[in-house]
């Protein structure tokens, strides 16, 4: 039986889909058979970081519908062997997912799948909802900023409420996932620290992603970020994905670089 992880977090914008297509990447470059699936219907962007866009002919809408199979709508990663994609609907309703249809289509690939990995849209709207419910575990993703730490709050008491693990009085597994940290800031007293992130959420930590030009650059080439290595934000998610397999790995990229003397000389 396939791990349904879910990658949540309350504010929009701290990288979600970037972390989804990182880790499942990451599962699936280990050996482990993973398949990302998008639950944001009606937006739809975990193809286009895939690089997989111009290959989506059904979606996991046309799946619960009865309209396609799950053969014809997943799509194979062309770069990681054991990964595959479930696009989202650009084009239908939201309520067109229910507990009874997502959890047929995760029952159905967790007999094939060693990872279910559950790009979630911001918040607590329906389809975030939908997959909240059936996770195994979670990756609560936030930026280190007040408001963004609040709503992340939120989401692990809906997480401890209202998932079915709850329901079976059992817990989700909770990991924390800080995004776009930048050291020199948090000296300034402009962002919290890590350790504020953690006091307040009280959950383990995961990985520390630091903002990074990297991420960007590879959203836009349409890769996932964890296969740039020479990056450092390539390299924290590579840390993050071992982490999550039981590996210790120290915590990196939590202090400010220091310049070298050219650097300094001349800029960079």
């Amino acid at each position: 039986m396939a791990k349904i992880i879910t990658v949540t977090s309350g504010k929009g914008g701290v990288g979600k889909t970037t972390t989804s297509a990182a880790i499942g990447t990451g599962l699936a470059l280990k050996g482990y058979k993973t398949v990302i699936i998008d639950f944001d219907i009606g937006l739809r962007n975990l193809d286009i970081v895939m690089n997989c866009e111009r290959r989506v002919v059904y979606d996991f809408v046309n799946v619960v519908n009865g309209e396609a199979t799950l053969k014809q709508a997943l799509i194979k990663d062309k770069r990681a062997t054991n990964l595959y994609i479930l696009p989202a609907s650009q084009t239908k309703d939201k309520d067109a997912l229910t507990i009874e249809n997502v959890g047929a289509v995760l029952e159905t690939l967790s007999g094939e799948f060693d990872y279910i990995v559950c790009d979630s849209p911001a918040g607590i709207e329906h389809g975030a909802l939908m997959a909240l419910y059936y996770a195994d575990e979670a990756v609560i993703v936030t930026n280190p900023e007040v408001s963004s730490v609040r709503d992340s709050d939120r989401i692990i008491g809906i997480l401890q409420s209202k998932s079915r693990k709850a329901e079976l009085g059992t817990s989700v597994k909770e990991h924390l996932l800080v995004t776009r940290y930048q050291p020199d800031r948090v000296t300034r007293g402009e962002m919290l620290s890590v350790q504020d992130v953690e006091e307040i959420l009280a959950i383990p930590l995961l990985g520390v992603i630091p903002e990074s030009e990297a991420v960007l650059k590879a959203s836009n080439q349409g890769v996932p970020v964890i296969h740039d290595q020479k990056s450092d934000a390539g390299q924290a998610y590579g840390d993050a994905v071992a982490r999550f397999l039981g590996e210790e790995r120290p915590h990196r990229f939590l202090e400010s670089q220091r310049k070298g003397l050219l650097k300094r000389m001349f800029g960079g």
